[in-house]
């Protein structure tokens, strides 16, 4: 253990020294043409939303074929009650809701008007904006269609309700990304060299002949970059509440353990990087290049997932940003419990152990 603490304060040593930056003058751009190009689009669509009918007359149905037919909306199964409606949302399978009551089509008729509800999830404020703007948009062109010619006496109101942000904050959507981005670059852009800049400084014939076996060597390589990112994440945290007035609604122990694991598995990428190749140019090209604009890009941080090919939503299921992202979401800012992200954690605590093993065996205890 004595043996442990000082190759770990070695690291810290080379942490602090190594200042240097790798600028990126062809890849970068080019992914940056290519994804802002054919990916990515402000415009919100295929967004899920729920319907409950209770008036099941001819008008709700009108309305909800028109808001079927549009290409902003993924009409996803009806709901039976309110309770269903919140389940959906801390589910994530639906952003936007619309309550039609019992006597919609009578009340637009005969009374001075006809009210419909509608609850939008706002932990992402814009895309909620854009949603409901859409709705409204649906609901007048419908008013409209009734009678053409001139303006009726009755009137359709929208009631409308925001959900986890009622305030329209919106770095309660940029907070999120930002911990996912630092963790990346702290945790898997620096750890990539790590290995790697040993064999430059030709120092990885004294690890390798050092009674250390590669399990320690990787351990004390990643323990500084795991410290380092907890102090990141309580800064960030501090400034969330402090600066920005956040509210966090969920477990601050289940947030500490979802970092953790996050960062574990951004260590491991970096490790195994560092691993499989011979220059620390290369490693970080790999590292920023394959992590940090994909986690700015594809995780739903920047732009909605649901926008883009399907081609780039496949390569999304393979960031672990995108499920921390999430998790830190569910967490963080709606007051979820783990019940509600067991999913994405099962899939990073997978992608951690498949990491690590991989930068064990790729870990070359005979130089070449």
């Amino acid at each position: 253990m004595k043996q442990l603490l000082v190759f770990i304060r070695k690291e810290f040593y080379h942490v602090f020294r190594d200042r240097r930056t790798l600028l990126i003058l062809f890849g970068l751009p080019m992914v940056q043409i290519i994804l802002f190009g054919f990916a990515l689009s402000s415009e919100v669509k295929n967004i899920g939303i729920a319907i409950q009918d209770n008036a099941h007359d001819i008008q709700s149905e009108q309305i909800i074929s028109k808001i079927q037919s549009s290409p902003y909306f993924k009409m996803q199964k009806p709901v039976l009650n309110y309770k269903d409606v919140e389940k959906r949302f801390k589910e994530g399978s639906i952003k936007c809701a619309v309550i039609f009551p019992a006597n919609f089509g009578e009340d637009l008729y005969h009374t001075d008007g006809a009210q419909i509800q509608i609850i939008a999830d706002t932990s992402d404020p814009n895309t909620a904006t854009i949603l409901t703007n859409y709705l409204n948009a649906i609901i007048t062109d419908y008013q409209q269609q009734l009678n053409p010619n001139i303006k009726p006496n009755y009137k359709i109101i929208p009631e409308l309700r925001q959900l986890y942000n009622e305030e329209q904050n919106g770095s309660m959507n940029f907070i999120p990304g930002v911990i996912a981005l630092i963790f990346m670059i702290v945790s898997t852009a620096l750890t990539s060299v790590a290995v790697v800049r040993e064999k430059e400084m030709g120092t990885m014939e004294i690890l390798l002949v050092s009674p250390f076996k590669p399990v320690m060597v990787l351990i004390a390589k990643a323990i500084p970059y795991l410290v380092l990112s907890l102090i990141n994440f309580i800064i960030i945290l501090l400034l969330s509440i402090y600066l920005l007035d956040i509210e966090i609604r969920g477990s601050l122990i289940l947030l500490f353990a979802e970092s953790i694991l996050f960062i574990i598995t951004c260590l491991s990428l970096g490790l195994l990087i560092s691993n499989i190749t011979n220059s620390q140019q290369t490693a970080m090209l790999i590292s920023m290049m394959g992590m940090m604009l994909p986690t700015l890009l594809l995780t739903g941080f920047m732009f909605p997932i649901e926008n883009m090919p399907w081609i780039f939503r496949v390569v999304s299921h393979i960031l672990p940003s995108r499920y921390y992202y999430d998790i830190v979401k569910s967490v963080m800012l709606k007051g979820l419990g783990f019940s509600y992200v067991w999913k994405e954690t099962l899939i990073l605590s997978g992608m951690a152990v498949v990491l690590l093993t991989l930068a064990l065996k790729k870990f070359k205890i005979r130089l070449s």
